[in-house]
């Protein structure tokens, strides 16, 4: 009985270990393994200020550099259109004079690359709108609406304007109507701020480096667009 007994242990024993062995093995295969590293994607900002490097393009600037610190595969780009020619009457069919320059198609597949997962439209506010910069640069994006490469996009706005009420959340509801238009999935600044989106006061006494409320809103709002524009990015490579 004594010899059954034991034996009986032995093979329980041995049982037992063997358990324990294979399950060790699986726990240290899945440690060893490398998680599958994360597909690159890309925010852009699109300065449409007519002046190059002023207060729009450091707001986007601040934009930028909140969504790259979201996660280290997230890269940050910076266009600026001032000093380009983009006429907005080709949108409308009318053909330009003869010579005349036209930068806008050198955009386009910058727009359209498939690691850009989110979009940023900075604008100054002119008589709460949006510049004319702006509204020629948008009007000749109908051109990616034919196949709507902009679907699925995040999309952000951030404007500045010359007073601290300057009419900056107008300025953001006109650019965010065509970019709705795009099938691009909009985003406000996001919290604790959490409104339409980024809205800097240029005229702030010290500069803007003073307007600590509208910084903060542009640091939200790139925060916002990158995280939003990873999950969205998930789920297609899923």
């Amino acid at each position: 009985m004594a010899s059954a007994l034991t034996r009986r242990r032995f093979l329980g024993t041995a049982g037992t270990v063997a358990a324990a062995s294979a399950a060790t093995s699986v726990v240290l295969a899945a440690d060893s393994s490398q998680p599958a590293p994360r597909a690159p994607i890309k925010i852009l900002g699109v300065c449409c200020s007519p002046r190059k490097g002023k207060t729009t393009a450091t707001a986007l600037q601040v934009c930028l550099e909140a969504a790259k610190q979201v996660a280290d595969n997230v890269s940050v780009e910076l266009i600026e259109l001032a000093g380009l020619k983009i006429p907005g009457c080709v949108a409308a069919d009318v053909p330009l004079e003869p010579g005349e320059q036209d930068d806008f198609p050198g955009l386009v597949p910058r727009l359209t690359d498939p690691k850009v997962a989110g979009i940023i439209i900075g604008t100054p506010v002119y008589f709460g709108n949006m510049s004319a910069l702006c509204k020629a640069f948008l009007d000749r994006c109908i051109v990616l609406r034919k196949d709507f490469a902009l679907s699925g996009k995040v999309g952000g706005v951030v404007a500045v304007g010359g007073a601290r009420n300057g009419g900056q959340e107008l300025a953001i509801a006109s650019v965010q109507a065509v970019l709705f238009c795009h099938e691009m999935l909009l985003v406000g600044d996001g919290r604790p701020t959490g409104h339409r989106g980024a809205t800097v006061w240029s005229g702030c006494p010290g500069g803007i480096e003073k307007d600590e409320f509208g910084l903060s809103t542009a640091r939200n709002l790139g925060r916002r667009v990158a995280e939003v524009a990873l999950r969205v990015h998930a789920v297609k490579e899923s």
